[in-house]
This record gives C-alpha cells, structure tokens and sequence, in this order.
C-alpha cells in the first residue's frame, strides 16, 4: 500500500494565504467498507508506533476491506501501522472504544465480530459468534461497556466489552435489524430495521422504551408518486442526545426529536445508506450509493439543565442503580427515560 497526495483546486490567492492545500490518498488495494477514526496516544514513537511529534496525539484511521483485512493507518503521514488478519469476509463496520484504549471492534460477512487491541501490537484479543447472517453495524457504548452489532436478522445483539460475552437478544423487529447506535451517556441504544421502524430499547433491563414508525409523507411534500415507505439504512444520535437522524429507501433524511413520535425536519436525498453527525452537532453528513457524501443543517439545541443533569448522571449510573436511588418514582421515570 502507498499514499499518494495531490494538490486540490484553489484560487492562486487561497494558495497565497495559506499554503498549498494537499488531499491525501491512503491506497488500500481492496475496497473499503468500514472506516473508524480514533488517536494515538501522544508518546515517545517507536516500532509500529506512530511517528508523530513527541508529546501530541496522532490521528490513526482503520480500513475496513473487501478481502477480510484491517488496515490502520497514521493519517498525517500515510503510513501502514498495522494489517490484521483473521476475519475471512469482506469487514463491513468497524468501531473503536471511545476511551481511547485502541480497542477496536470488526464486524464481518463471516458472521463474526473481532476485538483487536492496537496497544498490543494489534493482537486479537476475542472472536465474538453467535450471528447466523453478515454482520453489518457495530457499535460500543461511550461509557466502553457494551457492545451493540446488527445482522441480517430480526434481533440485535448485546455483548458484555468486559467479559466479550452475550449479554442478550434484543428482539422485537419484523426485519433485518440492519444500524444500531447508542445514546451519548449510554442509558439508550436504537436499533433499525428493514421493517421501517426505528426501536429505542433500554440497553441494561432490555426493555422496548418506544418504536418510531416511518410513514409516507403528506402528498403536499412528496417529491415522487413513488415515494412510499420502505426499508430503513441507518440511524444515529445527535452529540447531545436530544435527537436522532435516520436515512430510509422513501429518499428521505429524518430527524427526530427523543420526546416526538413524528419527525421535526426532513429533506430529500436519494440512494441514501448511512449517515452521521457531527461530533459537535450543527450538521449531518450523509453516503449514498452514487458515491457522494452530502451535508445537511441540523437543528441546533440548547440541552436543559434537566437533560443535562440526567446526561451526567446516567453516564455512570446503570439504569438497575438509578432504580434503587431513595428518590421519587417521577424522577426515576426521568432518569431512565420512561417519561416520553
């Protein structure tokens, strides 16, 4: 593998002002399915290490391949850190710890999910079966202690990330669960399907908290006759938890605020499959099968002092530990989100 870097069209007067812009090119030799960003440690540079400045963070990106490779790359420089082999499909997603550990997660079309630990030169550290179909989504929970991975089935499944053991089946879909996504504080984890419905479970008692059904819109809004309801391609929270965006075959992106069974703003796109915030929230960046990635204004939101109080607190209580809290019934019900 090489990297390759090109200048990107600019204006002489931009290329006055700040220099030669570059686009970087990471030549992987496979497709790419799955990508995840995460950085490395800032730490004296040796081995396979990353060769970055001493004492600040690198940028590391994982590939995910159609030959069953992991790719991880330094991305400022291009360099190849490590190639992990082991899964024997094509890798479809890939999701790092958020605490920085360098755990990494691989979900595969070989039915399996893989934890690879960069820090020990990118051993893997535990195979995770149980899935009958491919593997499309996973994805670990802010606080690291769950696992969430979506097949070709009609449940999803819970692991343990301290024991990499089955937690349990969440079922309840009518389709392929096919996204899956967690709450910033991790006291809520959304599941969607091909049977147009979007679920949001309690992922500590495994209970059903809400389904929010995807249905035509008023002919007024429609952009074709054939616009009708169809089988949903991803979902994922906003960076403050108040509201989640979800891409469907209607060519339409939804958001949804947490308390509404209704979507609050939509807009048309077609051959829409994944999309994702921005970490700081403002925006959403859509794919689509024609190879394009779109931006898109996302509602802005300032958090009540209530959500916010519950964000801090959920964020390190489990929803079993909130239950047993000496405080009113009421604010239990709020604290574990069974007030909406």
């Amino acid at each position: 593998c090489k990297t390759s870097e090109r200048k990107s069209r600019s204006s002489k007067a931009e290329t006055r002002s700040r220099g030669v812009a570059k686009e970087k090119t990471l030549e992987c030799g496979q497709i790419v399915w799955g990508l995840a960003f995460s950085t490395w440690p800032a730490a004296e540079a040796r081995g396979t290490e990353p060769a970055c400045d001493v004492g600040l963070p690198c940028l590391i990106l994982a590939t995910g391949l159609n030959d069953g490779q992991i790719k991880v790359w330094e991305v400022q420089t291009g360099h190849l850190l490590f190639s992990l082999l082991g899964h024997q499909d094509v890798v479809r997603d890939l999701s790092f710890a958020p605490n920085g550990s360098l755990i990494l997660v691989s979900a595969s079309r070989d039915k399996t999910l893989r934890v690879w630990d960069l820090s020990r030169d990118g051993r893997q550290v535990q195979v995770l079966s149980g899935h009958v179909q491919w593997v499309y989504c996973c994805s670990i929970s802010p606080d690291c202690s769950m696992l969430c991975s979506a097949a070709g089935e009609k449940s999803a499944l819970l692991w343990s990330m301290r024991s990499y053991t089955l937690i349990r089946r969440l079922e309840g879909h009518q389709s392929s669960v096919v996204s899956c996504d967690f709450s910033p504080d991790s006291a809520l984890l959304v599941t969607a399907s091909y049977d147009a419905c979007v679920i949001m479970w309690d992922p500590y008692t495994g209970e059903q908290l809400r389904t929010l059904r995807h249905v035509p819109l008023h002919s007024a809004v429609d952009y074709s006759s054939e616009v009708h309801t169809s089988s949903l391609r991803s979902v994922c929270f906003s960076p403050e938890g108040l509201y989640l965006a979800t891409v469907a075959d209607d060519r339409l992106l939804r958001i949804w605020a947490l308390e509404l069974r209704s979507p609050v703003a939509f807009a048309p796109m077609t051959n829409g499959l994944c999309c994702m915030y921005f970490p700081h929230g403002g925006f959403i960046a859509t794919g689509t099968r024609d190879g394009h990635v779109q931006f898109w204004t996302a509602p802005r939101v300032l958090s009540s002092l209530k959500h916010l109080c519950r964000k801090a607190l959920r964020t390190f209580l489990t929803t079993y530990q909130v239950l047993a809290l000496p405080i009113p019934r009421k604010l239990k019900e709020f604290l574990t989100y069974r007030t909406f």
